[in-house]
């Protein structure tokens, strides 16, 4: 990944928390987040403002191994109405780390593909935008995500997922029985296609996007965001899915995280 897109993946993190911050600036914080059942507003903005504090220890520490606990001193208001300032606050807090060691590209344990430093901040990156996304869902917003971000998230999605079996036990039945299986997901406002292969024993991003597919699913790189992390469905205005059914419904009710 190159340094611009480091450098980049740093200026969204604030640009996104900025904007998450400015949802929940003046709303009732007990609302339920339909997208994150069980949660509210407030369960919203505090498991943000938690996961970029965490992330910000890994990243000072440059973990070379996975961490034994996750004790942070998260300094949480009393008050949860005071949640949006401090969610605003941990964006500077993780925005001290990246700037207190700034070479993104060190060697560093991480949970996905890239065992760099650089993935906690694309990481931390998603994680705020989708639960951005959460927050307007929640209040009767319509989400608007960059098309280039989107495509990246995208990106981000499907090389991590193979990894995420930890936390993500569904993805133990994405395999194909026998022969291998493909599913394509297509932008349609990007030149940008991804292309999963199912094997016997487990799944990938096949490199070469243009080999023919089973199924194929279509969308804008928004659109595909949203329904790869559950928060849109197939059914949604311009979103088409088309060939194999069985196994395009396999892969929705088992690669959510």
């Amino acid at each position: 990944m190159n340094s611009s897109a480091q450098v980049g993946h740093r200026a969204a993190v604030a640009a996104q928390t900025a904007r998450f911050v400015g949802v929940l600036t003046g709303a009732d914080l007990a609302l339920p987040v339909p997208s994150c059942p069980g949660w509210t507003l407030a369960d919203l903005a505090r498991h943000a403002g938690s996961v970029q504090r965490w992330f910000a220890v890994l990243l000072r520490q440059r973990v070379q191994a996975p961490p034994a606990g996750r004790d942070v001193d998260l300094q949480l208001p009393e008050r949860e109405a005071d949640y949006p300032e401090w969610l605003s606050a941990s964006a500077a807090v993780a925005e001290e780390a990246f700037a207190a060691a700034p070479d993104l590209d060190e060697p560093m344990w991480a949970w996905g593909a890239d065992q760099h430093a650089r993935f906690w901040v694309r990481r931390m990156l998603f994680e705020t935008l989708l639960h951005r996304v959460d927050a307007e869902l929640a209040l009767g917003l319509r989400p608007v995500v960059d098309r280039d971000l989107a495509a990246d998230g995208v990106d981000e999605f499907l090389v991590n997922l193979p990894f995420a079996a930890f936390f993500a036990p569904g993805t133990a039945r994405l395999r194909s029985s026998g022969g291998e299986q493909t599913i394509r997901f297509g932008c349609t406002d990007a030149d940008r296609d991804w292309l999963v292969r199912l094997r016997p024993d487990g799944f990938g991003l096949d490199p070469d996007a243009t080999a023919t597919a089973d199924a194929t699913v279509r969308g804008s790189a928004a659109d595909l965001l949203l329904l790869l992390y559950g928060r849109l469905d197939l059914a949604a205005e311009g979103v088409e899915a088309f060939g194999d059914a069985e196994l395009t419904a396999r892969w929705f009710a088992n690669s959510a995280f």
